[in-house]
């Protein structure tokens, strides 16, 4: 286990690596200056140039890629050059905001897509069956950029159950909560139903019922543990999603986030504020899908043998 556990970590090491310096390069190529933006057209040149000496944009990129990555391995990120704090400090602060509203939107898509998956699966081309198809077909054709504006005016609005926006209370994850996991729901409904319909057709679900078993016990603790095997893996390949997709929500609903940091990071050139954000959602990113595959021998004991 512990050979499998380093061989794992091993292979996120070069996928961190790679993520960060594309976006290392990608932005330093991007035409425009972030310190004659921070100082202002009319900014002297020894004030420009003693700017760019204090964040260390004076020598050559390659240069600036050594010194970023030295700094990184020991846990310096660099200072924001527009917010003037330590990276690391401002991403500790809008981190746990994402992380809460990514979670939140992962329960409500495995809340509503694991039962009507289930159910869908269990009463096969019946009008709920193919009300659910309907139901996940719609949800897909939503994004969140369009899926967000239409429950702020509804239930924001129009009816004044929940806050427009901000953070704060449970009333104010409600929205960007559901905005962020319908899509995810859809999809996961889907995986849940096909998985549903390929279990409940094997030999050992039979023999199950031949012995008398309840359907209860049948369905949910025979079929459906083991149809969350390919569920998992989607799971935990959208994870990536749900934070690329709270880029977007953080910005609908003024979620104070990692997501809508990053906007702002990439608006005003903030170099290592912008890098510093792709690292913790990179990290964030390999780390689920690790965990994902330590979940495949928690579900499945042939897995896990």
């Amino acid at each position: 286990m512990l050979r499998y556990l380093a061989q794992r970590v091993a292979y996120m090491v070069p996928v961190v690596w790679l993520v960060v310096s594309v976006v290392f390069l990608l932005i330093h190529l991007v035409p425009g200056d972030p310190i004659q933006q921070m100082l202002g057209e009319g900014a002297a040149v020894n004030d420009l140039q003693a700017a760019r000496h204090a964040y260390g944009l004076d020598v050559p990129i390659g240069k600036q890629y050594v010194n970023y990555w030295k700094g990184a391995l020991h846990g310096d990120l660099g200072k924001s050059i527009r917010l003037n704090q330590p990276v690391a400090k401002t991403i500790a602060q809008a981190y746990p905001p994402t992380i809460l509203l990514t979670f939140a939107a992962l329960f409500v898509a495995l809340c509503l897509s694991i039962p009507a998956g289930v159910h869908s699966a269990l009463h096969r081309n019946q009008w709920s069956d193919r009300l659910l198809s309907f139901v996940t077909l719609l949800g897909l054709s939503f994004p969140n950029f369009a899926l967000g504006p239409i429950l702020i005016l509804f239930f924001a609005i129009k009816l004044g159950f929940l806050p427009v926006s901000g953070i704060g209370t449970f009333e104010h994850l409600v929205l960007p909560a559901i905005t962020m996991g319908g899509a995810l729901a859809a999809i996961l409904a889907r995986m849940v139903r096909t998985s549903m319909l390929e279990e409940l057709s094997q030999d050992y679900i039979r023999t199950a019922r031949a012995k008398g078993l309840p359907e209860r016990t049948v369905v949910y603790r025979h079929a459906l543990r083991n149809a969350l095997i390919p569920v998992l893996t989607v799971v935990g390949l959208q994870f990536g999603a749900l934070l690329a997709g709270a880029i977007v929500t953080e910005t609908i609903f003024s979620w104070p986030g990692i997501g809508r940091l990053t906007i702002t990071a990439i608006n005003n050139r903030d170099y290592f504020l912008v890098e510093g954000c792709i690292l913790a959602i990179g990290l964030t990113y390999v780390a689920v899908n690790f965990l994902t595959d330590l979940l495949y021998s928690a579900v499945n004991p042939r897995i896990r043998a």
